[in-house]
């Protein structure tokens, strides 16, 4: 009899147990309105997590900045194209193909092509550069990016166009493969249109749930969409100082970005080499 009162008592305290958790656990879904099952993995991993520097706001703002001074000059200089993306060109080429003019479609290939082989290239030598331990991938594509802009900006005016869009389609290819998630939270670093919906999808979010999640990604697309309209500004202004060879300031931030990347590797995260960022 004795035996049978400790398991009912046992029981009964588990059950009000039980009961207490769901009760608590359905008051923080209505209040929130969402489970929290539902918060994404980045958001939980930006609470607890140290991230690398090739991670941090800094960085994409740096990188999103250039993005918008190459889309300037290309569109004011190079061709009145965009070579950050690829969806205006599957477009043309669809265009292309339904108008049967076989000779531009061919040509829409190149740029296309450019931009599949800037994935694959980035996404095989990452893997590779990190045997050696000396520099990280991420750093050493910001040196071959600088390097291949400084080319650019020697060019002549009267260099075809393609040169120039082609080049930019493989390193900016390769910079959005490799460059993947702020802090814990996925962000392209070479057009915006992501950009715009995270704004505004997080900010229905915030006005809603008042949640720290949303209003976090509210700020980080939100200055990512800055810092691009910001390249594009300086971008045009050194245009009509400078023309074609504007360029190189975009180079130039690169470089300097190359050199504080490379100073971490080798000082303060030599030790991180092998690890992977998040997001890969």
């Amino acid at each position: 009899m004795g035996t049978v009162l400790l398991s009912s008592k046992r029981n009964f305290f588990v059950s009000k147990r039980m009961k207490n958790w769901y009760w608590k656990s359905f008051k923080t879904k209505t209040v929130s309105g969402r489970d929290s099952e539902d918060e994404d993995e980045s958001d939980f991993m930006s609470k607890n997590e140290e991230f690398l520097e090739c991670e941090k706001p800094w960085v994409y703002w740096t990188l999103i900045f250039v993005a918008g001074w190459f889309g300037a000059y290309t569109f004011i200089l190079r061709g009145g194209v965009f070579c950050n993306a690829q969806t205006a060109n599957i477009v043309l080429f669809a265009i292309a193909l339904g108008s049967m003019k076989w000779k531009e479609a061919a040509y829409l290939l190149v740029p296309i092509g450019s931009y599949f082989i800037g994935a694959f290239v980035s996404e095989y030598l990452g893997k590779t550069v990190k045997r050696f331990q000396l520099l990280r991938w991420d750093t050493i594509l910001i040196g071959i990016e600088a390097l291949v802009v400084l080319g650019l900006g020697f060019l002549p005016e009267s260099a075809p166009d393609q040169i120039c869009q082609v080049a930019l389609n493989f390193i900016c290819s390769m910079q959005f493969n490799t460059f993947r998630q702020v802090k814990g939270v996925p962000a392209a670093t070479t057009f915006v249109t992501n950009h715009i919906r995270q704004v505004g999808s997080n900010l229905a979010k915030y006005v809603r749930h008042h949640d720290e999640a949303s209003e976090n990604r509210v700020r980080i697309h939100g200055q990512m969409l800055l810092y691009f309209a910001g390249g594009g500004v300086v971008s045009t202004i050194a245009i009509h100082f400078f023309r074609y060879p504007s360029i190189w300031g975009s180079a130039l931030v690169l470089f300097g970005m190359f050199l504080r990347l490379a100073y971490v590797d080798r000082f303060k995260e030599k030790e991180r080499l092998s690890q992977v960022p998040h997001g890969h």
